[in-house]
């Protein structure tokens, strides 16, 4: 079965690149590349990936491709340890079963991640702390680009503890970021909240923010950039438009997009001329800069 498994992959991929075509890469060499939730999400073809989201063998296989950096998702634990985990419920993507909020670090790191057929047969993935992932790259030479995308709508809580476990989240963070002593201008915080945003700069003055909006009309969220005097808007590139980008760049703001895994959508994305890209599909994305065969 497995056998036919790689034929079938094999021979669509052959198809598909067939029917893309080999155009001419569209280079810009000021462009950011960093691998989305690592290198993507669980795809049967065009990649085939079967690295789990946000997972360490993810961010790997993104940075050994030559991304810039990764972004990554962030949730607190139920002992506040700041966890890698993109999904709001376990069961989605794991062994586990609930929230992240509802688990032990000691009991999350133990999970499996689930993919199902045939991406398990691949990996043996476990969620892994965002210290670990700080140790992992203080012993690379250089410093990735790293993205953190905080996850505070948490179904298993009321909203009410919400914002006080966003408080805490970033406290952990800051503490993380100075014991490993990373560089703060390789880093970007993300989140969808503008009290999020003022708690960073408590703790973090000088860290690059970013704030994601996710409406198709981006005029409210941009006036909360602008109130909070945030300088990167993040946007999904799927519903980002012409009209966004010019929106942020005449109110003076870089533009971080992500998405895109196939090339018709990534060269789509291009086009747009972001600032930086989290993109699903690492390799394409660097093949279509010039910058890998």
């Amino acid at each position: 079965m497995r056998t036919a498994f790689f034929l079938f992959a094999g021979l669509m991929l052959l198809a598909s690149t067939c029917l893309m075509g080999q155009s001419a890469p569209v280079a810009n060499p000021k462009l950011l590349i960093l691998g989305h939730a690592g290198s993507g999400f669980f795809t049967p073809i065009s990649p085939f990936n079967f690295r789990p989201p946000s997972s360490w063998r993810g961010v790997q296989h993104a940075l050994d491709l030559g991304a810039d950096g990764v972004e990554v998702d962030l949730q607190l634990s139920q002992d506040s340890v700041v966890i890698l985990y993109h999904d709001q419920r376990l069961e989605n993507n794991s062994t586990g079963r609930g929230c992240v909020s509802e688990h032990s670090a000691a009991q999350l790191v133990q999970l499996r991640y689930r993919g199902g057929w045939p991406y398990d047969w691949f990996h043996k993935e476990q969620p892994i702390t965002f210290d670990t992932l700080l140790a992992r790259f203080s012993r690379r030479p250089t410093f990735p680009r790293l993205h953190l995308d905080l996850h505070e709508d948490d179904q298993c809580l009321p909203p009410a503890q919400q914002a006080a476990r966003s408080s805490v989240l970033i406290r952990q963070l800051a503490r993380s970021l100075r014991r490993y002593q990373v560089p703060l201008q390789q880093v970007s915080l993300v989140t969808q909240e503008p009290t999020t945003v003022r708690l960073a700069r408590a703790e973090m003055p000088t860290l690059p923010i970013g704030l994601e909006v996710t409406a198709d009309d981006i005029t409210p969220g941009l006036g909360q950039a602008k109130a909070e005097h945030v300088k990167t808007l993040v946007l999904d590139a799927g519903r980002a438009t012409p009209q966004h980008m010019a929106q942020a760049r005449a109110a003076g703001m870089s533009v971080v997009l992500f998405g895109g895994r196939s090339p018709k959508s990534i060269r789509k994305t291009l086009t747009l001329q972001p600032d930086e890209m989290e993109v699903d599909n690492v390799r394409r994305l660097l093949i279509l800069q010039g910058r890998r065969k």
